[in-house]
Parts: structure tokens; sequence; C-alpha cells
């Protein structure tokens, strides 16, 4: 199978592994990317997946929160002078809030919602396209609420990352409230994978658990010592990405999840979410292929 330049460069921003090291990743596996991963990580030349998700739209992503509900929001443009327009800066803040009272997070009935000042959504933003010149889209948005307990919102860089965090308890206080709004800035910081052992992904602690047996076998210890090396290192594993079991960031000695469960009878972290704008998204870079194909040669 031949290896592109740009499945090169892919699985170079997803493992920030070197060209070479990702070519012949590449070559190993018959350019199955997943394997590929696999293979640099095995050999330690990648110690774990990144996101393939370099900044590649502008705009802004936002959150509010009122009560006990939030919403998270994405609107995206072409530069980032436009996430400084004020105009621009309006019609996202006024966008969220009219998404979490209608309750409504697909962006084709966003789009028909009505808005306050008259017209719809889409026809609003048509204008604010019109008036500032950059082509503009609604990307995503998501609700988060509980019946008892706190939603906190937390917007980072001006709208680079934005966050939503419920914390569920039997009775709300102000301490419940400000735990939620610091826990809401530590996912901002740490972007967790799931909230606790039991809610992230099984292909995923699969695959992790099946690396780390791999690199324990070729330490070429005991069998018995190999299981304890695969135990501790999945255990650290679920510390790094579960957000109950990550070290809070503004007292690293204590659990996020024993933080919470302290600031209220019965409170816990029952959902949070995380838009970090334009993740998932990928710029075109021209030169990379040159750049390649000279290094083939």
């Amino acid at each position: 199978m031949q290896i592109s330049a740009g499945m090169v460069k892919e699985l170079r921003d997803r493992t920030g592994a070197g060209m070479m090291d990702c070519k012949k990743a590449l070559g190993e596996v018959s350019g199955d990317f997943e394997a590929a991963i696999d293979w640099l990580r095995k050999k330690g030349i990648a110690k774990a997946e990144k996101k393939a998700g370099r900044t590649a739209s502008e705009g802004m992503a936002f959150a509010c929160s009122e009560g006990g509900k939030g919403c998270l929001i994405e609107v995206n443009a072409e530069t980032d002078f436009v996430s400084k327009n004020d105009k621009f800066v309006s019609f996202v803040e006024t966008l969220a809030q009219l998404v979490m009272k209608n309750d409504v997070t697909d962006v084709e009935k966003i789009s028909q919602l009505s808005w306050p000042t008259g017209g719809t959504v889409a026809e609003t933003l048509t204008e604010l396209v019109a008036t500032i010149g950059e082509n503009m889209t609604i990307r995503r948005a998501t609700i988060l609420s509980v019946s008892t307990g706190a939603v906190s919102s937390y917007i980072h860089m001006n709208g680079k990352i934005a966050v939503l965090v419920v914390v569920s308890a039997d009775e709300v206080n102000d301490k419940l409230t400000a735990v939620a709004r610091n826990v809401a800035m530590h996912v901002a910081a740490a972007n967790p994978a799931a909230l606790d052992r039991t809610s992230i992904d099984a292909d995923m602690v699969a695959r992790e658990k099946q690396i780390f047996v791999d690199q324990a076998i070729q330490s070429g210890k005991p069998e018995n010592i190999v299981e304890k090396m695969v135990e501790g290192r999945m255990n650290k594993f679920f510390e790094e990405v579960c957000l109950n079991d990550q070290a809070f960031i503004m007292d690293t000695d204590q659990k996020v999840g024993e933080v919470v469960a302290m600031a209220a009878p019965g409170a816990k972290i029952s959902a949070f979410a995380r838009f970090e704008l334009g993740e998932g998204i990928e710029k075109e870079e021209g030169d990379f292929a040159a750049e390649v194909a000279a290094m083939s040669q």
C-alpha cells in the first residue's frame, strides 16, 4: 500500500512522532492508523495518542448556566479577528441563552428558532455574515441539567475552551456552587476523557491494557510481575483520564471526586461537557506534501 503525505501528516499530528517514524509505522501495518499508533507506542516512540484537533476554524466556544441548567455552544468563523467583534460575541451569547431556553441542540432546529428581535436564527446569522464579511456557522450545542444540585459554566481564553459541570446533591449551598465552578476550571485544564471508570469507553480500556501488556512482556519480567505491572499502569491510566480520579488542580493531594463529595450531603459529579474551539477540524498545510516527498527521495 502506498503511504501518502497526508497519511503521514495525520499520524504525526495525532502522535507527535517524527515523520520518518510515522511513515515506517504506516508501512508496517499497511496504512491502518489505529494499528500504526499502537505500533509507535509499543516502540516507545509515542507515549499516547494525541487528539487530531489542531484548531482549524476560529470563532467562539461559549458556556452559560442558570439555576439547574446550562448550555454549551460553538460558533465558527474564518479568522480570530471575528471572536473579538462585539456583534459576533453578542450573537453567540444571545444564541446560547436561546438554545438553553428552548432546550434544542440540533443545529438545524436551532437555525429555525425565532430571534428575539425578529426573524430566525438563520436569518440573523446571514445578516451578521453580510455585516462582518466572513463566513460563520453554528457548529454544535449541548444542554445539561440537574433537579437538585448545581450546574456551573466556565469559559477559558475568551472562548477557546468552554465547559459545563453538573454536580448533583441532596441540598444546594454556597460551597457546592463554588466547588462546581472550580471543577469546571479543572475540566478546562485537564480535559478528562470520562467521568469515572464505569463510563469510560470499553474499547479504549481494552486497547490501553493491551498496550501495557505488550510493553510489560517486552520487559522480560515473569508473568506474575507482568500482571502487577499492567494493573499499576491501568490504575495510573484511569487517574489520568477519569475526572473523578484525577488529582484536583487546586489541591493535588485530593482527587476531584473526593473534593466534590465534601461540598454537600450526597454531592457527586453527574455529568460534564467540554468544547474546545475547532477541535477535530484540521487546516490544510500546503508545504507538507513537498516536505514528505523530499524525505522519501
